[in-house]
């Protein structure tokens, strides 16, 4: 049986993911700050260098999510640093632990942002060849990639997904963008025209999977699901979906950027962002349209 080893698996995506690998036959080994007495979660701690060594020699494949939440909290210097400390540290010891105890691990998959093209509004439709951003997004996305892309040094099949925002039923962003409009006061954030690169958590899980089961899949995707909307289309098709009004002026920016400080910018901003380089290698998408995605997540 083959064996995946998930980093940041108790989280949303983690969870949901773990489900799916599990349906589908797979061993899923979960590295965790506590083990919670079950056999197939193991400990690690990043500060102390510190893995059981049984999920190491065990892994066939290595799933990296974890990383600290870009919107949990203000980008204060402090949290910045946790946000970049926490996606490159977890990185790199991983990497040293397989040089040394698992150098004949069959591949290393890995979750980046979208971020990694900066947060902008433009007429621009990025794809993976594109150079990055500029901004703490951008550089944060830059040095979690090339953590990741030393697993490519030891001939291990790398591959790195650009996640957009995550659509799920529970938790997340869509629970946050649902919340107002369920009170009746669904609306438009800042000019409402900056994009949402967005993507079913199946669709996102899929791809994982896909990436354990196709050699062929190798090196960064953007995962995103291929149409594209805006903030003010996406308020407006779920709350038409949940049979609530959409009639309220847009929030101004100057509001977020009062109650968030510089992460407004990850509210107020977006550009598209493609998919086609992962649709040609034949995945397909369960949820390529919004309405379809709404359906599912609401109803």
């Amino acid at each position: 049986m083959t064996s995946i080893l998930i980093t940041g698996g108790t989280g949303l995506i983690g969870k949901r993911l773990s489900f799916l690998l599990t349906q589908k036959g797979y061993n899923v080994l979960i590295l965790s700050r506590n083990n919670a007495n079950n056999s197939n979660i193991y400990k690690w701690n990043i500060d102390d260098g510190y893995i059981e060594e049984k999920a190491i020699y065990k892994a066939d494949y290595i799933i990296h999510l974890a990383g600290a939440g870009i919107a949990d909290k203000r980008w204060t210097k402090r949290r910045k640093h946790e946000l970049l400390a926490s996606r490159i540290n977890s990185t790199n010891l991983l990497y040293k632990k397989i040089k040394e105890l698992n150098p004949k691990l069959k591949g290393f998959i890995a979750a980046s942002g979208i971020g990694f093209y900066g947060a902008t509004t433009t007429s621009k439709i990025y794809q993976e060849n594109d150079s990055s951003g500029t901004d703490f997004l951008s550089n944060i996305c830059v040095q979690w990639e090339k953590a990741s892309l030393q697993f490519k040094d030891k001939n291990i099949r790398t591959v790195i997904f650009r996640t957009g925002v995550v659509l799920t039923k529970k938790g997340g962003a869509f629970e946050k963008i649902t919340k107002p409009i369920k009170m009746g006061l669904g609306a438009a954030l800042g000019s409402g025209n900056q994009y949402i690169p967005w993507i079913h958590i199946d669709d996102l899980c899929e791809m994982y999977i896909e990436a354990i089961k196709n050699n062929e899949l190798n090196g960064v995707y953007n995962a995103v699901a291929p149409t594209h909307v805006t903030n003010k289309t996406l308020s407006k098709k779920t709350a038409k979906e949940l049979n609530k009004p959409f009639f309220m002026p847009n929030i101004p920016s100057f509001v977020f950027k009062i109650i968030f400080g510089k992460m407004a910018v990850i509210l107020l901003e977006g550009s598209r962002v493609s998919s086609e380089k992962i649709i040609n290698t034949g995945f397909k998408f369960k949820y390529p349209t919004l309405k379809k995605a709404l359906k599912q997540l609401i109803n």
